[in-house]
């Protein structure tokens, strides 16, 4: 993602954006997103909302802009140093909204949001790192296996050695069928004997004479 805002939250009652660090058994510890760098711990009562989590309404009620990407968008035609503040005129900060989500919803986003958009776009494009997405091509590149050499190709594959199934006993004739793996079983109903190998017949004992 561009902007990492899963630890970037808004928080009631306190101006600017914060940075969560832990949580802790009264709330949880926070970094101010300034200068300073402070830290402070707010109160569970306090309303924590991730910017992660924010979207911006359009007019179609099923969709929504999630702040991640209009940050993105804010980027690409303004980059990091943004012109515009929350003290702009209103007229520049609908311009502004139009340009970035043109068919952003009238009624339910109002200049308060707008006003509150830009400033806290000014905080993040300050504070944390921007980071280009990737291209299809590096995606595509990264997905391709690497092509063997040429060495590589030429030398011939070694053949896996059979599996040797059973040990022969002492002074007993080891038959093909101990050292030969046994064919892939067949294991269709019907045919439970496909990859079981026969007993060999022992030959019938020779009768004495009489």
């Amino acid at each position: 993602m561009p902007y990492d805002l899963k630890e970037i939250a808004a928080i009631s009652g306190m101006p600017g954006l914060y940075r969560l660090v832990r949580p802790t058994r009264a709330g949880v510890i926070i970094e101010a997103l300034n200068d300073k760098g402070s830290r402070s711990v707010a109160a569970a009562q306090n309303k924590v909302s991730l910017l992660q989590e924010i979207s911006i309404y359009t007019q179609d009620y099923d969709q929504t802009v999630p702040l991640t990407e209009v940050f993105d968008r804010i980027h690409q035609q303004h980059g990091a140093e943004l012109r515009l503040s929350s003290k702009s005129n209103d007229q520049e900060l609908v311009s502004f909204m139009e340009g970035i989500i043109p068919d952003y919803d009238r009624e339910r986003v109002y200049l308060s949001d707008i006003k509150k958009l830009v400033q806290w776009y000014n905080i993040v494009s300050q504070r944390l790192e921007y980071q280009a997405p990737a291209t299809e091509d590096e995606d595509s590149e990264e997905a391709a296996p690497k092509a063997a050499t040429t060495d590589e190709a030429q030398k011939p594959k070694k053949k896996t050695a059979a599996k040797k199934l059973a040990e022969p006993a002492d002074g007993e004739a080891m038959s093909t069928a101990g050292i030969i793996a046994a064919p892939e079983a067949d294991t269709a109903p019907g045919n439970p004997e496909a990859a079981v190998a026969k007993p060999a017949k022992k030959a019938a004992p020779k009768k004495k004479a009489e």
